[in-house]
């Protein structure tokens, strides 16, 4: 894969956007499950998938070239993340009601934009499950905006999000905009999902905000130290699925989210051997 890697673009494109991905993916998602809002990457990617087979339908009736289904997932996804936070506004003593709402309409849309489409294709399908050969360069420009706006924003807001993560009254308290903030949070979350899209897929890439925090968790010392892990447990996952989905010719989303499995599994057998061994240390 190696020699492959220099000498075809899409490789290069694939691998770069991976890593990438590796990068904000876990970075957004360590903040996403210590809020308890896992279920907004689930919501928000199945508003993304209605967005894509929007952007797939308008290819196939009106030839489109500007508009690809890239953008118009990213543009459902955007939208769905407003929608997200009006309706925690809405429903403010229920605002998890918000999140099971947006994705049904977002699974709603996508049969019907699908089912206009006349069904299933081989590019709908890269979508759904990540793809070794779809990203282009303009892909990998647009995912890298995307990674520097999120690093860059997450810098600058990081200590606003960790004091919301872990005490909202207390934030409001101390003159935090909860909303503002809050609102960039979900619209960020919406641009990650839409970056990820082309290497994870669709329906998999709540996993990759998700399982690498959760084998980290359970090793790390601190809150940092927890971004740390994610994003290298992240990377290892993402490098492992691409060059085993190359191989094996499968879609590299199914392989990176098994190897977060394998990873958190081994990090739980770690965790369970080390506590054992500290406690028959104690009793000696």
């Amino acid at each position: 894969m190696i020699e492959n890697l220099f000498e075809y673009e899409f490789l290069r494109n694939t691998f770069f956007t991976g890593l990438l991905v590796g990068i904000i993916a876990p970075l957004l998602g360590t903040f996403i499950v210590v809020r308890r809002l896992s279920l907004i990457a689930d919501a928000l990617s199945h508003v993304t998938l209605a967005g894509i087979a929007f952007g797939l339908l308008l290819e196939k009736k009106y030839t489109i070239g500007f508009l690809t289904p890239f953008y118009t997932g990213m543009g459902f996804s955007v939208i769905g993340s407003i929608f997200i936070e009006k309706l925690r506004s809405v429903y403010k003593a229920y605002q998890e009601l918000a999140i099971p709402i947006i994705l049904s309409g977002g699974v709603g849309l996508s049969v019907i934009f699908i089912s206009l489409a006349n069904g299933f294709n081989t590019d709908l399908y890269n979508y759904l499950f990540g793809s070794v050969s779809a990203v282009s360069r303009n892909d990998l420009y647009s995912i890298l905006a995307i990674s520097i706006v999120v690093i860059v924003i997450l810098t600058l807001f990081y200590k606003e999000l960790f004091t919301l993560s872990f005490d909202e009254e207390h934030a409001v308290v101390t003159g935090i905009h909860a909303k503002r903030i809050h609102f960039l949070f979900i619209l960020l979350t919406a641009l990650v999902i839409a970056a990820s899209i082309r290497i994870v897929g669709v329906l998999l890439v709540s996993a990759l905000m998700t399982l690498p925090v959760a084998a980290s968790i359970r090793i790390a010392k601190g809150f940092k130290q927890t971004i740390i892990l994610s994003i290298i447990f992240g990377e290892i996952s993402v490098i492992i699925g691409l060059v085993s989905g190359y191989y094996l010719e499968i879609p590299p989303g199914g392989t990176i989210v098994l190897t977060s499995i394998l990873i958190l599994l081994l990090v739980i057998a770690f965790k369970r051997l080390h506590v054992s061994y500290a406690e028959k240390k104690v009793i000696q």
